[in-house]
């Protein structure tokens, strides 16, 4: 039999047994001095090695019915596509326990079963008073009309303005399918968007006679919790199984829909190991299972937009609120002339100080954590740059406002070192430190002082580190404990805030001139998303952004709610200079200790692709090796290889026969390096 391993090392690896085994079994085999968790991928009549040298499975696992064949192939397509070995798809796309040698006891001799005793069933559904669906709008039930007619496989976009109502559409949508007994799996971008939409579910979907069981699923489970959400599913226990990106990877039998909630969102992608994107297997899972996918956003990604407008993907739009409420009215203030009072306009102070006397909540949003983005010496230009990283170290304050020296710290985004702030400058010995720039923190403690009366709660990755902390910062907002929210990207999307008026955007031109080409995109639809949370369920609803660059392109469209006109001008832009969607992309990155080395290796990486694309007739555009913009993280240099190419196909086949030769560029050089298919950050 063949045994995918999660190894990095290419193809499959040959064991013998005394009984059959099926395919998707997963078995414990020797590898080397270890004991490893594999999966059997292919049993050929006769093996590719001679018998004696083949090692036996020491044990076979039938504590799970084998893995289906629709997982293999999603995972086998996802090793093609993103050029990684198979065993590296699949080991890490099973719960621990699943792939952990030490969950299992029993004999280590060749070919016997072993039972696992505890078969861990999942924990009866907490019930729930279903409630009535409410009524759609034309829109919404056109939406919902064009979604269930559709038979077979279809690619749905589905773009609705903030708060039209998109997630009534997904409900609307599932039911149908849920009472055939099928399988609904519903993708949401970040963990803290999942208690909102699960309680949703839960209460419009009930638990009647035939309970429909809800499984959750995120990395932010403990293991036990993750192994009982996925058996839930794997069995068909969960008709509907709510997760983020790695719920992609679930087996789920009887599945007849999939949702992509906010499609556009960059966290569907995987950053390290198998650097896959949720939403782009979404669809070559639902065209290999023969369902529909639906993909929602009120910023639709260029890509899905280019797809949607060249009939691909059918297009369906909610151009209106699902509420009797218009969208909040966006107001840029020029701030190039203003005197600013701790970074605050007095247009936004003022909006501030109105929304408190009426009632209603207020969203500060920054996309910017900590106390001040860097410490600095105003005699001599010292500033708190990280020792291991070319980065600036962030200013942090402990819970409290004003904390004295020793609850200060400095703290590096990137590598995780800390240091005490210092007493004087390390310097010239000046005292007289002083943070320059604004964090979230800086802003809580400002608004403090302006509105002493108000209650400001902070929503960051600092002030949700605790398990439950975010869904209970949420659960005060919600329940109208607070006046005036403080957050990062984390408060921009999905949720549904009833007593929201003004939202108001600090620092928004950071992003502006971003060397990433996707930058503007991103700004748009963070700006798109955070003003959507105005004004959703109150009158009058209202967004501030304040800029130095009015006049700048994202920011006129966003003025006037006008995703299409911004898409169409940007995708223009891009098919000028044959950037995707025009173009298909890989990133070859490179570590090492020395940069030069890194360069090297890319460098002798670049040559052979450009022998291996000429032997083959591949039109292949090789950008030359530069070093990544934060250079040094942790003490390692890293570098950067750009390979393009206008047909897909040849990107992949020049791919597939690079990869096995990269060890031959690296031979002599002490480097690390990974390729990533589609990369979002250049």
């Amino acid at each position: 039999m063949r045994v995918a391993l999660d190894v990095p090392l290419p193809g499959l690896f040959d064991y013998r047994s005394d009984c059959p085994v099926a395919v998707g079994t997963r078995v414990i085999v020797p590898f080397g001095r270890r004991r490893m968790v594999g999966v059997v991928v292919e049993t050929p009549a006769v093996p590719a090695l001679a018998e004696a040298s083949i090692k036996a499975v020491e044990q076979v696992l039938d504590d799970l019915p084998p893995l289906p064949a629709d997982w293999l192939a999603l995972a086998g397509f996802a090793a093609q596509y993103y050029q990684r070995p198979l065993g590296e798809v699949m080991l890490p796309a099973l719960p621990a326990s699943l792939r952990k040698v030490s969950a299992y006891q029993g004999p280590r001799s060749a070919g016997g079963p072993v039972q696992r005793s505890d078969k861990r069933r999942p924990a009866a559904p907490h019930a729930v008073a279903a409630e009535p669906a409410p009524g759609l709008n034309a829109q919404q039930a056109e939406a919902v009309h064009a979604i269930t007619a559709i038979q077979g496989h279809r690619t749905v976009l589905l773009h609705g303005v903030t708060g039209s109502g998109k997630t009534e559409v997904y409900l609307h949508a599932a039911q149908p399918v849920l009472q055939r007994g099928g399988q609904v799996l519903f993708l949401v971008p970040e963990i803290n968007l999942t208690p909102q939409l699960e309680q949703s579910l839960r209460s419009r979907l009930g638990w009647p006679d035939a309970p429909a069981a809800l499984a959750v699923l995120h990395s932010g489970l403990a293991e036990g919790e993750r192994l009982r959400a996925w058996l839930a599913a794997q069995r068909g226990q969960a008709q509907v199984l709510l997760g983020t990106r790695l719920s992609i990877f679930t087996p789920l039998p009887r599945l007849g829909l999939i949702i992509v909630d906010e499609e556009h969102d960059a966290s569907y992608k995987q950053q390290d190991g198998l650097r896959y994107s949720a939403r782009d297997l979404a669809v070559w899972l639902g065209r290999d299972r023969g369902i529909p996918v639906v993909l929602g956003s009120a910023t639709p990604s260029l890509e899905s937009w280019y797809h949607a407008e060249r009939g691909h993907y059918l297009k369906l739009t909610l151009s209106q609120r699902a509420r009797q409420v218009e969208l909040p009215a966006i107001r840029l203030v020029d701030t190039r002339r203003l005197a600013l009072q701790q970074g605050f306009s007095p247009q936004l102070l003022e909006a501030l100080g109105a929304r408190l006397e009426r009632g209603e909540q207020s969203l500060i949003f920054l996309n910017r954590r900590g106390y001040a983005p860097v410490l600095s010496c105003a005699s001599c230009g010292w500033v708190s740059q990280c020792p291991r990283c070319s980065a600036y170290t962030v200013l942090h304050r402990a819970a409290g406002r004003m904390g004295a020296g020793h609850r200060q710290r400095l703290h590096c985004h990137h590598c995780g070192y800390q240091a005490p702030v210092p007493a004087a400058c390390p310097d010239c010995g000046d005292q007289d430190l002083r943070p320059m720039g604004r964090g979230t923190q800086r802003v809580e403690e400002h608004l403090a002082e302006f509105f002493p009366q108000a209650r400001i709660a902070r929503i960051d990755a600092d002030s949700t580190r605790r398990k439950g902390s975010a869904a209970q910062l949420f659960a005060q907002v919600h329940a109208g404990q607070v006046d005036i929210l403080v957050g990062t990207q984390m408060v921009a999307k999905g949720h549904d805030f009833t007593n929201l008026g003004l939202v108001g955007v600090l620092n928004a031109d950071a992003m502006l001139f971003a060397h990433d080409f996707r930058a503007p995109e991103r700004l748009f639809a963070q700006l798109m998303q955070v003003a959507g949370r105005a004004g959703r369920h109150v009158r009058g609803g209202e967004v501030i952004v304040q800029t130095d660059y009015p006049e700048q392109a994202v920011y006129q469209a966003l003025l006037r709610h006008d995703y299409t006109g911004f898409a169409q001008y940007s995708l223009a832009e891009r098919e000028s200079i044959g950037l995707p969607p025009y173009a298909y992309q890989a990133l070859l990155t490179a570590e090492a200790r020395e940069l030069a080395v890194a360069l090297e290796f890319l460098g002798r990486a670049r040559t052979l692709l450009q022998e291996l694309a000429a032997e083959c007739g591949a039109a292949l555009s090789l950008y030359d090796p530069i070093p990544l913009r934060v250079v040094r993280v942790a003490n390692i240099e890293r570098a950067q290889l750009l390979v393009e190419s206008r047909h897909r196909p040849s990107l992949q086949a020049s791919l597939a026969r690079w990869m096995p030769r990269l060890p031959d560029a690296a031979d002599g050089l002490r480097v690390r390096y990974q390729l990533e298919v589609d990369p979002l950050e250049i």
